[in-house]
């Protein structure tokens, strides 16, 4: 009996708790408005999945239902709605102490772990090469995939007043000039602390990228002291962020309030249509990026996908690549990749190889754009993907982890920083796809190495 009370509270409370959900919505669509037996459903759903979000005590629900009473709170009490936005600024404010010194500490460690080329030379170099390649395929995808579906268009009115809250500055019109010449000019910083101060990310990760190669480049004694305090201030930096991310769910319901009540119905309809688009773009990169290095490869599709079923199920129901980690490199050596091989490869590639997120990142940032009216052309897209392919390296595969990199490149590029919080309400529902490509395009990448290397001898029994 205890057990079906159980099963009752983790599977059939969300589920007839969507139901009335949906039928409020419709409802309100089909009656025109808001009328009493909507907001009624709606009310009786989010009671619901209040009960569910405290048996659960999950991050990820709680931020769910955060972002229902949020609807709600927008739709029944704008008002109100318009005073909890300071909530959402001082989440967005939390999240900005985190930027610069978690972008710091992730670069120069993950480049310096790996930086003495005597060390990796040839496994590194054609590591390197093939996940620049899968990267900037992903980045491209991405791009390609919002100007298609346009999924931020018209999902708000005012954020560029709100733009000028978070940051505390007005953003730079869009029309200004942006050439390849102040590019360069912009990506090379004059001073560390300045670069720090004026939340100029891109030159944080240049400077980043350049130390962590000359601390790689050092001798044992001198690198390991310097480089074991930059790993202790990275790991501390992520357990801030964990602790910032505990107001998440007050921060993302307070921006769905404040977004709903100044936009209506329609930015949900924005926020599913960037879902849908997410997910068409991870088949389109399954099917444009990952299969052609399969088959260039002659990786054995049937038996790899039999062997990386499980850590891909493990990292789309956990919501982290690192849960999968060990089951994936155990895998990997039972499909014939050599241990070393392995042991190099999957590790780096959590660093360094994060299609999924990648791919994620782009479409997020131009969603952002969109969604502020905020013309971008071809030139500030590909520009701003270059500095997605700078600041995504390093950031550990754990969950919410790509905030941080997406706060960065929307400072960088004057985006509408309190979105972020909106986007928050349905990052649950694409962190587990574009975590899954994460793993499946690492264990990939260890059979394709293995493959390039001349080292792959396939096992002789099956993976079960």
């Amino acid at each position: 009996m205890r057990r079906r009370r159980q099963r009752i509270a983790e599977v059939y409370l969300p589920i007839f708790g969507t139901i009335l959900y949906a039928a409020g919505i419709v409802f309100a669509v089909v009656g025109g408005g808001n009328s009493p037996v909507s907001a009624g459903l709606r009310s009786v759903s989010i009671v619901i999945f209040c009960g569910w979000a405290i048996r659960r005590r999950a991050l990820p629900v709680w931020i769910f239902w955060s972002m229902l009473a949020g609807v709600e709170i927008g739709l029944d009490a704008p008002g109100l709605a318009s005073h909890l936005h300071i909530f959402s600024e001082l989440f967005l404010r939390l999240i900005e102490t985190i930027v610069a010194p978690l972008i710091l500490g992730t670069l120069i460690t993950g480049i310096a772990a790996h930086g003495d080329s005597r060390a990796v030379s040839r496994l590194a170099i054609k590591s390197f090469l093939y996940f620049e390649i899968l990267t900037t395929v992903a980045l491209v995808i991405g791009l390609v995939a919002i100007n298609i579906s346009k999924a931020g268009v018209g999902a708000r009115i005012s954020a560029p007043d709100l733009t000028s809250m978070a940051t505390g500055s007005a953003p730079a019109p869009s029309a200004l000039p942006f050439s390849w010449e102040q590019f360069l000019l912009h990506v090379v910083p004059e001073n560390l602390a300045a670069s720090i101060a004026g939340n100029q990310i891109l030159q944080v990760a240049v400077f980043a990228v350049l130390f962590g190669l000359a601390l790689g480049s050092l001798n044992e004694e001198k690198k390991f002291p310097l480089l074991d305090v930059l790993e202790s201030f990275t790991a501390t930096m992520f357990r801030f962020t964990n602790l910032v991310m505990n107001f998440a769910p007050l921060g993302v319901g307070s921006a769905i309030a404040y977004t709903v009540a100044h936009s209506g119905y329609g930015v949900m309809l924005n926020l599913g249509k960037l879902v849908l688009t997410l997910y068409a773009a991870i088949a389109a990169f399954l099917v444009i990026g990952l299969l052609p290095c399969a088959l260039l490869a002659r990786v054995p599709l049937r038996r790899f996908l039999a062997a990386v079923a499980e850590p891909a199920t493990i990292a789309f129901a956990t919501s982290t690549s690192e849960a999968a980690l060990p089951r994936a490199m155990e895998r990997m050596e039972e499909l014939g990749v050599p241990n070393k091989i392995v042991g190099f490869v999957i590790p780096t590639g959590y660093s360094f190889n994060l299609a999924g997120s990648a791919l994620y990142l782009s479409l997020a940032a131009l969603f952002m754009a969109q969604s502020a009216g905020i013309q971008m052309n071809w030139g500030r897209q590909f520009a701003m993907m270059a500095t997605l392919m700078l600041t995504s390296k390093g950031v550990a595969g754990i969950p919410r982890a790509v905030l941080v990199v997406l706060m960065a490149t929307a400072a960088s590029f004057h985006l509408p920083l309190d979105m972020i919080a909106t986007l928050l309400g349905v990052d649950a529902l694409m962190d587990m796809g574009r975590t899954s490509v994460n793993v499946v395009g690492n264990c990939l990448a260890s059979v394709v190495i293995a493959q390039w290397e001349g080292e792959f001898f396939l096992s002789p029994e099956p993976v079960d």
